[in-house]
C-alpha cells in the first residue's frame, strides 16, 4: 500500500473514496435527540450528507457506515461516513480498518482519510494509518480463487511535520504488525522452525539488523535442556533465532531482551491435545512472530537503546524421542524441571530463552507467548494477560499500551504462588498440577528464569487470533502485541 500525506480542502480532493469520521455528540439521556457531529472542517460535508445526518438512518455508532455517491460540492466520487461511537484513538483505528474493509470488496483501490477533529492530529493520523493497514490484511493466502483486493493508495489529509512523521510511524508499525500476522498465518508444514529462522534472517538483511540462527548443536552447547526437551520429539530441527539492534548512540544500559515462544506447531506432545481445534496450533509461534515484527519496526524507528530479540522455535510432537511426563530436564540456568504435562512446552523454551538473553547482557526482559488456556478463561479474547516482577518496568509497559491501544490486564506473580509449582523430586514442576491459577503458575515458572532481572510476561493466548471477522479486521492472526512491545522499547530511549 502506497501511503502519503496530502493537503487541501476536503471538497477539492479527488479520490475514489473519501472517508470522514463522525460520532453522536448528543446528551446520552434517553430523551435526547441524536446530534451527529462530522469530524471534518467546514460545513460542506454536513451539506452533502443531507438527511442521512438528520433523518436517523445513520447513528454514528462504532464502525457504522453510510455511503454517499457523487457528493454535492466534492471532487471525490464517494464519501464514506464511518461512526466512532466514542471519540478515542482506539475507535479511530477501528474506523480506518472498517473503511478499508468496506472498500476492498467494492474494488476501490484508492482511499483518502480525513484526520478527525477533536483529537491530537499526529496521534489521530498515526491511528488512521495503523487501522488501515490492519484492515487491509486477509488470511486467504492459499485459496486458488484468491483475488488481490488490497488498497493500492492510502491518502491522509493533513499537514505539518509532526503529522508527516506520525504517518510514517503508522506505516512502519502497520507493516510490522502485518508481517507478524503473515508469519502466524502460515501452516505448520510450510513454516517450520528452520523456515521461521530464514524469514527472520531475510527481514534482518532488509532492515540492517544482525541475525544469527542456530540449530540443535548450539542448544546442546549452551546446555539448553528445557528447549531441547521440546525440540527432540520432532523430525524438524529447532531454531534459536537471535536478532540484535545496536545503534551507535545507544548507552551501555539498559539492554532490552525480547523473548518469543516460537512453537511452529503444537500437538501437545505425549500429553496430546484433543483433535478439536488443533489445526489452529500453527499459531503457537505468535509470540515469536511478535518479537520478529517488533524488531522490524525497531530497526526503522531507530530508538537509541540496544535490543536483543530471541525466538526459540521448535515443534512439539509425540514420538519415541519426545519428552515424557515424569522426565527431569535441566535448563540452561541449571534448574531442574519435573515434566508434569508435555503440553506445557512453551514455558520450557522460554525458560532457556530468558536465561540466554540475560547471558547476552539483557538488563530488562519482556516475553510474549500464546501460553495458557487459563488466561483465556480468565480474560477472554478482550485483554491479554500481563505479569511483571518490577513495578517500574511495568509502568513503562502500561504507558506504552496507552500509545499502542492494545489491551492488557495485569495478573499477580506473588511469592505464595510458587508453592503451586514446587516439585518433590526437582527444583520446580512445569505445571501447577491442577487447574487453579494456571496463567499465574505459568508466569511463576518463567519468573524463576528471569530471576532478579526486571521482567514482563505477556500471555497472548486469547488475543493472538481473531476467531470471528470484525468490521475492522479479518478472522485470523491479529499481530498483537507488536505495537505495545515496540512502544515499550521506545520508552527507554526517551
Amino acid at each position: 500500500m502506497n501511503t502519503k500525506l496530502v493537503s487541501g480542502k476536503l471538497e477539492r480532493i479527488s479520490s475514489d473514496l473519501l472517508v470522514i469520521l463522525a460520532f453522536d455528540a448528543a446528551d446520552k439521556k434517553p430523551s435526547a435527540k441524536p446530534a451527529i457531529k462530522v469530524l471534518a472542517a467546514g460545513s460542506a460535508v454536513a451539506k452533502a450528507a443531507g438527511t442521512i445526518l438528520t433523518g436517523g438512518e445513520f447513528a454514528a455508532g462504532s464502525c457504522e457506515t453510510a455511503l454517499l455517491h457523487d457528493p454535492d460540492g466534492f471532487k471525490a466520487k464517494r464519501i464514506l461516513l464511518v461512526g466512532l461511537g466514542k471519540l478515542t484513538l482506539t475507535e479511530v483505528r477501528k474506523a480506518a480498518g472498517t473503511a478499508v474493509r468496506f472498500a476492498k470488496p467494492r474494488k476501490l483501490r484508492e482511499v483518502t482519510m480525513a484526520i478527525p477533529e477533536g483529537l491530537e492530529p499526529a496521534a489521530a493520523a498515526r491511528a488512521l494509518v495503523e487501522g488501515a493497514y490492519i484492515g487491509d490484511f486477509d488470511p486467504d493466502t492459499y485459496r486458488s480463487d484468491r483475488k488481490v483486493r488490497s488498497i493500492e493508495q492510502l491518502n491522509i489529509v493533513g499537514a505539518g511535520s509532526a503529522v508527516e512523521a506520525a504517518v510514517r510511524e503508522g506505516v512502519i508499525l502497520g507493516e510490522a504488525q502485518n508481517f507478524a500476522r503473515t508469519l502466524v498465518n502460515e501452516p505448520g508444514n510450510v513454516l517450520t522452525p528452520t523456515v521461521l529462522g530464514q524469514k527472520a534472517a531475510e527481514m534482518c538483511a532488509q532492515y540492517g539488523l544482525k541475525c544469527e540462527v542456530y540449530g540443535a548443536e548450539k542448544l546442546k552447547e549452551l546446555k539448553m535442556g528445557a528447549f531441547w526437551a521440546v525440540a527432540k520429539g520432532s523430525q524438524e530441527h529447532p531454531a534459536l533465532i537471535v536478532i540484535t539492534y545496536e545503534p551507535a548512540k545507544a548507552p551501555s544500559s539498559p539492554v532490552l531482551g525480547l523473548v518469543g515462544k516460537g512453537i511452529t506447531f503444537d500437538t501437545g506432545g505425549i500429553s496430546i491435545k484433543s483433535a478439536d481445534g488443533m489445526e489452529k496450533m500453527k499459531y503457537d509461534m505468535a509470540g515469536g512472530a511478535t518479537m520478529i515484527g517488533a524488531m522490524q519496526a525497531i530497526a526503522q524507528l531507530k530508538p537509541a537503546v540496544k535490543v536483543i530479540g530471541i525466538v526459540c522455535a521448535a515443534e512439539n510432537m509425540p514420538s519415541g524421542s519426545a519428552m515424557k511426563p515424569g522426565d527431569i530436564e535441566i535448563a540452561m540456568s541449571g534448574k531442574s524441571i519435573e515434566i508434569i504435562n508435555t503440553d506445557a512446552e512453551g514455558r520450557l523454551v522460554l525458560a532457556d530463552g530468558l536465561a540466554y538473553a540475560r547471558q547476552l547482557g539483557a538488563t530488562h526482559l519482556i516475553d510474549a507467548a500464546t501460553l495458557t488456556g487459563a488466561c483465556v478463561v480468565a480474560l477472554g479474547t478482550v485483554n491479554a494477560g500481563a505479569f511483571s516482577n518490577d513495578d517500574e518496568t511495568y509502568r513503562h509497559f502500561s504507558e506504552a499500551t496507552q500509545i499502542s491501544g492494545e489491551r492488557f490486564w495485569r495478573l499477580p506473580v506473588e511469592d505464595d504462588y510458587r508453592e503451586f509449582i514446587k516439585s518433590s523430586i526437582a527444583d520446580i514442576m512445569n505445571t501447577g498440577g491442577n487447574r487453579w491459577a494456571g496463567a499465574t503458575t505459568a508466569a511463576m515458572f518463567l519468573k524463576e528464569f528471569a530471576e532478579d532481572t526486571p521482567w514482563i510476561h505477556l500471555d497472548i493466548a486469547g488475543v493472538a487470533w481473531t476467531e470471528d471477522a470484525k468490521p475492522w479486521i479479518a478472522e485470523g492472526p491479529s499481530g498483537i502485541p507488536v505495537r505495545s512491545v515496540t512502544e515499550w522499547v521506545r520508552s527507554y530511549a526517551k
